[in-house]
């Protein structure tokens, strides 16, 4: 069988950031895949402490080519990206400050018939800028080196003009055959030194120079460019950049492409077998510079798939002659690295990426049917800010199936927790498919690891017909190295095709201008970058819907300071601020009632500006600001008395004008609450916070002291079932938090669905902190005492007093409530102050109590709380049978469980038809949950029976 070595470049990190050009050798330098081979890294070549490596803890990232294609193959020993196998680890001597490992190919990349091998080296967690180059060496004896033109090169040239070409080879004379766009135009049968000149050429060429030397061949592949002239043409009126569609002709396409200081630029795609000729090189509007060419013959419905290929004839140094990208402005790309990895399931009929190309590529379509919204999307009215409950998910860990349809057949989930907005991590296009989605690369470009775009739109849609509003995380702080803008305009020395900004980059800088550094830096001084971030906000607006952006990493929005500068990086800056009310003013002209939200964390001068701008308009505005709470609130539910001061979820603490604070005791970023109070809680006197069923038991009172506050809240996902899992669990199941410099964390690593698979609704102590949560929003969303004015007091205390009140509101309503908690070990008489004498309501089941006076201590034991109201919760509380007293039942309808709002001793349920069904004996557990999972759909009545035998009926439907 013929050994084939096709040397092609393909690079196989996940996340591709700026690199460290490292100094190696490998010995022996020829050999065979079962030959042991030492790699040894010049230590001085490597900055260690910018990767953030102590003990010389060095790993090597490998990879291998197949035989007889381009296709990467083998199971090498790498781990993960973020934590990469101690088999892969590196020696280092110290006499010689030198990193060495020794491998043999077959056994180490798990493989046979092996071409070429490729490695880097990383730090164990390789997130950001800690790898080097891409190293790549043959395998096998004999050898080719392509002399003129450099491999995998491309050469412009002028049209007409003469090209040379020219090789050796080791052991011999060899058989040389070159083709140019497939045709063969020329062959040597025997030499070990060939060259060979193609003349006037005319047309764009891709050259193949293949080697053979008894049964083992060669394959080098180049190409040359022809410089076209751009002509002057100017562009037609309305369009934009990216893809322009024909509105009233199906065979008609525009593309525009932005591209400074470049040259020409062809399209290459699917309708041109990849090879453009001059009817595919872009004209060039004189008055703004960009390119522009209409293609025409498309059938309507059809995928297209296209790359730009954008060309300098005079780069500056280090940075590439010609770049191959897909379209910055894609709506939908496809990825030779992602798009193998995304299950059939999730995403039906999926594009296929087209053979023999490289790199993201885009998909063009015309003739689409435009999604048919409904009414409930197009006259959506979003709930106000100051009532927002946002349910901030990750699509990936949120359910198994991992997908928009996953999230859509948990809907039911959602509407009976009562929340009003689910905020999602990054959907657009990012690099890999188990990702935060913060390395994004397309910001227009849905990531089709969770679905299709409709499929997506159904996820909005059904929201919408909810009341649920649609919030996207969005990350345009940074990008990564896919990105189009940051490869069109990169340093590249090693000719990888990947790289970092170079000093011409238009949209990046060359280094952050601030202490965040993630990916590549954002100039958003630059008026390219600020037009394509409206662009960003524009079509999320317009093509699906989506009701608010929370903008992650606001800090970075600045240019006056340095990757190592905090406290610049935390001082007010007067350019962040106009930048970011710029795009605020744009996303409001676009929707005057769209959420803008801000990740920014800060001493409160940026963020109460932003959030008092533009308050007092007919349709007020403001910046809601994201508010981490999540140490204090921490420390009440672990018991300790310290450093538990809460006051600060109260938005005029921080100087808002009005309720502007989106404060949340956990988000993506902060460890779980119940995991630290399982690890760390505080234990007196038989009362142990660590114990898990009591540790769950003091999350209810969380509820109470952080959703029922004025303003919008926010919860993550499965906080309301009182998650316990580490931040940072492992794929494997173990715990790393990333305490040791050299180990890397797992926080992003893919988490189990335990919450699903071990039906935690079907919990008693986990489904009292969604019942009790639900009824603690449905208070919030329904009564309007919940938009007034809050007192809480500042200082450190177990037994936290939340006072508010709504001075519109008369006294016949409900206007005062006070909200009490006690977060100790034991039993205590808390403080109230009631704001006055008489009849006070238990919202949580409209109870009653007399209150003679107003400083009277109430005993709360250990891990609970009271919500007290000045009026009974009527438009909060459903009464399903109209009656005085009623007990209550929820969710209505039900889906496995309900819970019923009083002490009932038994209960019993019947079909519609009178038959018994179920009996239940409670004892008077008002926690008790009446399990009805084995009942078909339907409605059905229970009769609840109290401990004087009154019964109370009431109907349900279940699900």
């Amino acid at each position: 069988m013929k050994k084939i070595v096709l040397l092609f470049l393909l690079l196989a990190v996940p996340v591709f950031a700026q690199q460290q050009t490292v100094s190696y050798a490998i010995s022996p330098a020829v050999f065979e895949e079962t030959t042991a081979i030492t790699i040894t890294i010049n230590g001085s070549s490597i900055n260690e402490a910018s990767w953030g490596v102590t003990g010389n803890a060095l790993y090597m990232w490998a990879w291998a080519f197949d035989s007889d294609d381009t296709t990467q193959k083998g199971t090498p020993l790498n781990g993960s990206w973020t934590a990469s196998d101690e088999a892969s680890k590196f020696t280092y001597n110290v006499a010689t400050d030198t990193y060495t490992k020794t491998i043999t190919p077959t056994a180490y990349y798990n493989t046979t018939n092996i071409g070429r091998i490729g490695f880097l080296i990383k730090a164990k967690d390789g997130t950001g800028d800690k790898k080097s180059q891409d190293i790549l060496a043959e395998v096998g004896v004999f050898q080719v080196s392509l002399t003129n033109p450099t491999e995998n090169s491309a050469s412009i040239l002028a049209s007409g003009s003469n090209f040379t070409i020219s090789a050796t080879n080791t052991g011999g004379n060899a058989s040389y055959v070159l083709k140019a766009n497939g045709s063969t135009i020329h062959t040597n049968a025997s030499t070990s030194n060939y060259t060979f000149s193609h003349n006037a050429i005319t047309a764009n060429q891709n050259y193949v120079l293949e080697v053979t030397q008894g049964t083992t061949v060669v394959n080098k592949k180049f190409s040359v460019i022809v410089n076209p002239n751009t002509p002057a043409v100017a562009m037609p009126s309305g369009i934009v950049d990216g893809i322009n569609y024909n509105s009233t002709d199906a065979t008609k396409a525009t593309l525009v492409l932005d591209a400074p200081l470049k040259d020409f630029v062809y399209i290459a795609g699917s309708f041109n077998n990849w090879q453009p000729t001059s009817a595919y090189s872009m004209q060039k509007d004189p008055t703004s510079g960009k390119f522009w060419l209409e293609l025409t013959g498309l059938v309507s419905g059809t995928n297209y798939t296209y790359q730009y290929w954008v060309a300098d004839a005079t780069p500056i140094v280090g940075t590439p002659t010609l770049v191959k990208t897909a379209d910055p402005y894609a709506t939908l790309v496809l990825s030779p690295f992602d798009d193998p990895g995304i299950p059939a399931a999730s995403y039906p009929n999926r594009p296929v990426y087209p053979v023999g190309q490289e790199r993201e590529v885009t998909v063009l379509q015309t003739g689409q049917t435009p999604y048919a919204w409904s009414t409930a999307t197009t006259n959506f009215v979003k709930p106000e800010k100051e009532k927002l409950v946002v349910y901030e998910l990750l699509v990936r860990d949120f359910d198994a199936a991992r997908s928009y349809q996953s999230i859509i057949d948990r809907m039911d989930y959602f509407k009976n927790l009562k929340i009003n907005a689910i905020e999602l991590l990054p959907v657009m296009e990012f690099e890999g498919n188990e990702s935060w989605g913060y390395n994004t690369s397309f910001h227009m470009a849905l990531d089709k690891f969770y679905g299709p775009s409709t499929k997506f739109k159904e996820l909005v849609d059904l929201c919408h017909q909810n009341g649920i509003a649609v919030i996207l995380d969005v990350a345009l702080n940074h990008a990564f190295g896919r990105n189009p803008m940051v490869r069109m305009w990169m340093n590249d020395p090693d000719g990888d095709g990947w790289g970092s900004p170079s000093t011409e980059n238009p949209y990046f800088n060359t280094v952050a201008k601030h202490s965040y550094s993630v990916g590549e830096d954002f100039n958003h001084s630059s008026t390219l970058t600020k037009n394509y971030v409206k662009r960003v906000v524009k079509h999320w607006i317009d093509e699906y819907k989506i009701d608010g952006f929370r903008w992650d990493l606001t800090k970075g929005f600045t240019q006056n300071c340095t990757a190592s500068d905090e406290s610049c990086t935390n001082a007010y800056q007067a350019d962040r601020v106009a930048i970011l009310k710029d795009y605020a003013d744009y996303s409001w002209s676009l929707d005057p009632t769209h959420y803008v939200i801000f990740e920014h964390l800060g001493t409160d001068t940026e963020e109460k500006e932003w959030a008092n701008y533009r308050i007092n308009e007919t349709i007020s505005k403001g910046v809601m600001m994201w508010g981490k709470m999540t140490d204090p609130y921490n420390q009440l539910t672990m018991g300790y008395n310290s450093s538990n001061d809460i006051s600060r979820m109260n938005s005029s603490v921080h100087g808002f004008t009005k309720n502007r604070l989106m404060g949340y005791a956990e988000s993506h970023d902060e460890e779980r609450l119940m995991y630290k109070n399982i690890q760390f809680g505080a234990n007196l006197n038989g009362y142990n916070v660590k114990t898990p069923a009591t540790a769950l038991a003091r999350m209810s009172a969380l509820g109470a002291v952080t959703l029922l506050v004025p303003g919008p809240k926010m919860i993550w996902h499965f906080g309301e079932l009182g998650w316990d899992s580490s931040i940072f669990a492992c794929n494997d199941g173990s715990v790393n938090t990333a305490t040791d410099a050299t180990a890397g964390d797992c926080k992003l690593d893919t988490k189990p669905q335990p919450q699903w698979a071990n039906n935690w609704l079907g919990n008693t102590n986990r489904n009292k902190i969604y019942t009790d949560w639900s009824k603690m929003i449905a208070l919030k969303l329904n009564e309007p005492v919940f938009v007034g004015t809050v007192t809480m007091a500042g200082g450190t205390t177990l037994t936290p007093n939340i006072k508010i009140t709504n001075a519109a509101l008369t006294s016949a309503q409900l206007k005062d409530v006070l909200v009490l908690a006690n977060f100790d070990l034991s039993t205590q008489n808390v403080a109230t102050g009631f704001p006055y004498t008489g009849t006070w309501y238990n919202l949580m089941d409209n109870s009653a109590i007399t209150v003679s006076d107003v400083n009277a201590t109430i005993s709360i034991p250990a891990g609970e709380f009271r919500i007290y109201g000045n009026k009974v919760a009527a438009l909060a509380i459903a009464n399903f049978e109209n009656k005085e007293n009623a007990v209550y039942l929820y969710p209505n309808p039900v889906d496995h469980y309900f819970t019923l709002s009083s002490q009932i001793n038994r209960v019993e349920v019947f079909s519609i038809n009178g038959q018994v069904m179920k009996r239940f004996k409670t004892n008077g557990n008002a926690s008790f949950q009446y399990e009805v999972n084995d009942l078909t759909q339907g409605v059905y009545v229970v009769k609840a029976y109290n401990a004087d035998n009154q019964v109370q009926v009431i109907k349900f439907i279940k699900k």
